[in-house]
């Protein structure tokens, strides 16, 4: 069996530290903070907190700054590579937010200037820049994004679907962030001073880090990763569990990832924020793990700030500068060690053997990310795991503007479209008053479509994992903070609706619902962000036969879906909604799987379409295989995703039904989440209904489903039986 190790070769870093790997280590040999009062925006009649901001960058005004940081950082981190990355996975959560909160407040209305609002933005804009024809992810998890793109990243590599990948974060200050975070009394008037007894918040930073990771190069490599771990807490919004539970699983999981034990830990380059809840429950799971015989570490984001979605990236690039310069950065901001933590932080940067650091990533919703990283060929060989099984469908559920499941499955087979929005009401039916008392559509949409898929399953155990998967999030939330915040001169922001507008909130309500415990990834990549979701689950999902959910939803807003999403302007009436699966690895020999067959970028691709007939193993094996295709044509690239499909169709000659369902489901980023339903229901029929393509219904005669994605990216998921 192959043995996989993944190094990194490349590396590049913006922070409030410094611009680029040599400024970044000299700063942290110096101990030296970049946190001061914001000066990137006026902050009206407040006084200016402490952050950690970028000074003196110099950026292309029509480039948002998170976009411009990204750049800089992969330029350094590719600088050494002359070939295109296989693959672009970053973590991202604010995008184009600072340009879009000012677009707002300007009261502008013209959707070409929020072409970068979304994070999925980021990823694509580098993409283009370095011809990658791949895979692009973006991970929206909040504060683990940077660290869960790498846990992406390498497993893209060990499984062979990647040679080389890109992987980081990034994110700038806004003022969501910047006073989301002021609203929920987290932030330290003085700077943060993580594991300090006087600590009294953190400081909202801003950056990028990225990582090219690759599995030869070794002669070149600066360090190796060796694991990353992935869990959640399940227990609140925004507060970690008390005893450090999740953090302690994405640690465990992580080491046995690596397949190191917590002995060969040298260094822990922790998460400390230096809020009292998040630096105590870390402690425990410390504590916990280490049994008394804790390694050397520290905090950096007493220097840093808490840079978010970046955090996980640039802490990776820190402990691999701890490794190569035998160098253990000093937990600036710590004046006076809290006991009640039993921990003793290294307080100035000192010299030492470093041949191993555990780095730690933890974000709102419970979401825990841990990495392994380590020097070069020192530790045990990877092996990997034994061919990752299919994925086994054991339940799916549906919302659209018909109705649920049932009511939607009931219009496609009259032949009427299901497109519309339904009733907060009407999607929230099955559910209790206490569990959505305070949520808006999107969480509760998502919520509905995970307990309906769960009660279709039949199976009394909860999902261990969810994958969620949605192009623009909480858009409700989103709007109200920022238009709170525009109405009262910024004084008063709300904290409930910036809790809520994090991509990855809905996702974290579901693991509280079920007590999931598992990974919890959200991603965001527009009309492709249940696609992603469903690769992401492919790469992560646990064997062992634990259920899991994999979903894609989106909501409909007035003021904000037209703006962000141009498909929106070109469908027929407001739509969203969304669709859920149940999955599992392997183990069923009846029913169905469902399998992501195809992902790749037409940028600087003119073979796509042949590339994709050619993995799903040619015409013959298509007019063999599939019964039906289901097309997705988003609106706002009607015209070319049409030519693709055209060309499929002429390389195929497939003569079986192809139907454009998003003129049945509505135009919104996740419809190929409801296709993928619409795939699994057809098949448990065993007919496509002729009113769908004005035939009578054709016999499927075990023949599976083909859902295609077309337009900036071309997708395939395969529904077919076991």
């Amino acid at each position: 069996m192959e043995h996989v190790r993944v190094y990194i070769l490349g590396m590049g870093i913006v922070s409030p530290l410094g611009i680029g790997i040599s400024e970044t280590k000299d700063a942290l040999k110096k101990n030296s903070a970049g946190i001061q009062p914001i000066s990137l925006f006026s902050t009206s009649r407040n006084r200016p907190l402490p952050v950690g901001e970028v000074k003196g960058f110099i950026q292309n005004e029509s480039l948002p700054r998170t976009h411009a940081f990204a750049r800089v950082a992969a330029a350094q981190a590719m600088a050494g590579c002359h070939e295109p990355p296989d693959a672009i996975v970053l973590g991202i959560t604010t995008g184009g937010m600072l340009t879009t909160e000012g677009l707002l407040k300007k009261k502008e209305r013209n959707p070409a200037f929020f072409r970068y609002h979304s994070p999925a933005s980021v990823a694509e804009d580098i993409a283009s820049r370095y011809r990658s024809t791949g895979p692009v992810i973006c991970v929206s998890t909040a504060c683990s994004s940077g660290a869960v793109a790498v846990k992406i990243a390498i497993e893209m590599i060990r499984t062979g679907l990647a040679r080389r990948v890109l992987a980081g974060g990034a994110d700038s200050l806004c003022r969501l962030t910047y006073y989301g975070f002021s609203s929920l009394q987290l932030i330290d008037p003085d700077g943060a001073r993580p594991l300090d007894k006087d600590r009294l918040g953190m400081s909202v930073g801003e950056g990028a880090a990225m990582l090219l990771l690759a599995a030869d190069g070794m002669d070149h490599a600066v360090a190796e990763i060796l694991g990353v771990g992935l869990s959640c807490d399940a227990y609140h919004p925004t507060a970690p569990h008390p005893e450090g539970k999740g953090a302690l699983a994405a640690m465990d999981s992580a080491l046995l990832d690596a397949g190191i034990s917590p002995s060969d830990i040298d260094y822990i380059n922790i998460h400390g924020t230096g809020t009292l809840d998040n630096d105590l429950s870390e402690a425990r799971a410390i504590c916990s793990l280490f049994n008394g015989k804790t390694p050397a570490l520290s905090s950096v984001k007493g220097a840093f700030g808490h840079c978010l979605a970046a955090a996980g990236a640039i802490e990776t690039v820190v402990s691999a500068i701890s490794i190569s310069e035998h160098m253990i950065p000093g937990n600036t901001g710590c004046r006076n060690v809290d006991p009640e933590l039993k921990l003793d932080p290294v307080i100035e940067p000192k010299e030492g053997h470093v041949s191993a650091v555990l780095s730690n990533s933890f974000g709102f919703g419970g979401n825990n990310a841990s990495v392994v990283i380590g020097a070069p060929q020192k530790f045990g060989r990877f092996v990997v795991r034994a061919g990752k099984g299919p994925l086994t469908i054991l339940a799916s559920a549906c919302i659209t503007g018909a109705g649920a499941t049932k009511k939607t499955m009931e219009n496609l087979y009259d032949g009427r479209p299901c497109r519309g929005v339904l009733s907060d009401e009407e999607a929230c039916k099955d559910l209790s008053p206490g569990k959505i008392r305070r949520l808006k559509r999107l969480p509760r949409l998502a919520l509905s479509l995970a307990s309906a898929a769960h009660k279709d399953s039949k199976r009394t155990d909860a999902p261990s994992a969810v994958f969620f998967g949605t192009g623009w999030g909480a858009l409700s939330e989103t709007f109200n903070f920022l238009n709170r915040l525009t109405e009262t001169d910024e004084q008063y922001p709300s904290p409930t609706d910036f809790v809520g507008s994090v991509h990855n909130a809905p996702a974290g309500q579901i693991a509280m619902m079920f007590q999931s415990t598992g990974a919890n990834v959200t991603t965001t990549g527009g009309d492709y962000s249940f696609e992603q979701s469903l690769m992401t689950a492919g790469l992560s999902a646990e064997d062992g036969g634990k259920m899991f959910l994999v979903i894609g939803a989106d909501e409909f807003h007035q003021e904000l879906s037209g703006l962000f999403d141009p498909s929106v302007l070109s469908g027929r009436c407001p739509s969203d909604g969304g669709g859920a699966l149940c999955l599992m690895r392997g183990g069923n020999k009846k029913g169905f799987n469902i399998n992501l067959a195809f992902y790749e970028n037409t940028e600087n691709n003119p073979t796509v379409i042949s590339s994709m007939v050619e993995s799903l193993g040619g015409p013959d094996r298509i007019n063999k295989d599939y019964g039906v295709i289901l097309a997705g044509i988003p609106g706002v690239s009607r015209e070319k995703a049409i030519v693709q499909l055209k060309t499929f169709i002429s390389l195929t000659s497939f003569q079986n039904p192809v139907i454009d369902y998003r003129r049945l489901t509505g135009e919104f980023a996740s419809a190929s989440a409801v296709a993928a339903v619409m795939a699994v229901k057809f098949l448990e029929h065993g007919a496509i209904p002729g009113a769908l393509f004005g035939g009578t219904d054709l016999l499927l005669e075990g023949r599976g489903a083909l859902v295609i994605g077309l337009g900036s990216f071309i997708t395939s998921m395969e529904v077919i039986a076991a």
